[in-house]
């Protein structure tokens, strides 16, 4: 009975140093994505998108509509 006690402490035991390394790489990636710039300006991007572009060459193939006058 005291066998099966210690090998589930050494369980915790590893289990405790396994979480803790995992918790400092995902530490380090996050510090090495903030030393990149990763994080610098995360709204612009994702609005850049919704702005006509004149330039474009979509801008240029699409043309207004013609409106018709109304005919009486």
């Amino acid at each position: 009975m005291g066998l099966g006690r210690g090998l589930g402490m050494s369980a915790i035991i590893i289990l405790l140093v396994v979480s803790l390394m995992l918790a400092l790489c995902f530490l380090a990636a996050f510090l090495w994505s903030v030393h990149k710039g990763q994080f610098d300006d995360p709204v612009t991007p994702a609005l850049r998108m919704l702005h006509d572009d004149e330039t474009s060459s979509h801008a240029k193939t699409v043309s207004e509509p013609i409106e018709k006058e109304p005919s009486l």
